[in-house]
């Protein structure tokens, strides 16, 4: 709003100017190339936030396309949030809105890790809105399965009402990431771990799938994940050397690898 002067004040400048500064790239692109380009849904695993994706977002921002990488309720900036009501399903809720308040249609969604579980329950709420779905070193629910389902009867019970975030080291991390990761991991509401989730396959009737296997961090229901889909001539698999965080260790590779998809 302008002053009685007419005049707007910096501080409403610079909120302006940081407002447009996300969409600049694609703004500044021909037209054709503006119809051209392909929206991302990047949705990040347990105890991060959207910011783990900024490497990766700002490399396919500069290629013209629109980047949406939301911090899943209760964790990351959204820690504030956190409390015995967020479930798997809230999460799920989240990327869903997401998708519809910014009429998001055949962009292609990205899962890692704990987000396997989130794309899946997306997928069978907006299957005909996904153009393709990218499992990044993650879990693929069966019918009524949990994350606690599907880490085995053998693995130590999670705390309640809150599981804390292990060391970056265990996500084999890079070490000159280590610090600045640690420093942004929150601890994850239990009910999104203990919560299982209605899966009807529909992620499978999604024109292109991929799923990219880190080997390197151990991990039986990914592996069980990557094998299953590996036999179906329908997906696209692979395998990376680097730790759990490919956005963080490997941003270039995967921001190629993602924009192949188009």
């Amino acid at each position: 709003m302008a002053n009685e002067s007419g005049h707007r004040s910096r501080r409403e400048f610079l909120n302006d100017v940081a407002a447009l500064g996300a969409a600049s790239t694609f703004a500044a692109l021909p037209a054709a190339k503006r119809e051209a380009a392909t929206s991302f849904v990047l949705v990040h695993g347990a105890w991060h936030g959207g910011w783990c994706w900024r490497r990766v977002a700002d490399r396919l921002t500069a290629k013209g396309h629109y980047v949406a990488a939301p911090t899943l309720t209760g964790v990351g900036e959204r820690a504030h949030l956190a409390s015995d009501a967020v479930t798997l399903a809230t999460h799920v809720d989240d990327v869903v809105n997401e998708i519809t308040w910014k009429d998001l249609d055949r962009f292609v969604l990205v899962g890692h890790s704990y987000a396997g579980m989130v794309i899946t329950g997306v997928a069978e709420k907006l299957p005909e809105r996904i153009a393709a779905i990218v499992y990044l070193d993650a879990m693929i629910p069966r019918d009524g399965q949990s994350v606690v389902a599907l880490r085995g009867p053998t693995a130590a019970p999670y705390p309640t009402p809150m599981v804390p975030p292990p060391a970056a080291a265990t996500f084999k991390v890079n070490e000159k990431d280590l610090a600045w990761v640690n420093s942004k991991l929150t601890p994850q509401p239990t009910k999104c771990f203990t919560e299982p989730l209605r899966v009807t396959d529909a992620y499978q009737r999604i024109a292109k799938k991929v799923f990219v296997r880190v080997p390197a961090y151990a991990h039986p229901a990914f592996d069980a994940a990557y094998q299953r889909v590996r036999a179906d001539r329908g997906w696209k698999t692979s395998e990376v050397s680097c730790g759990h965080d490919l956005m963080i260790d490997q941003p270039a590779e995967l921001a190629e690898l993602l924009a192949s998809l188009v």
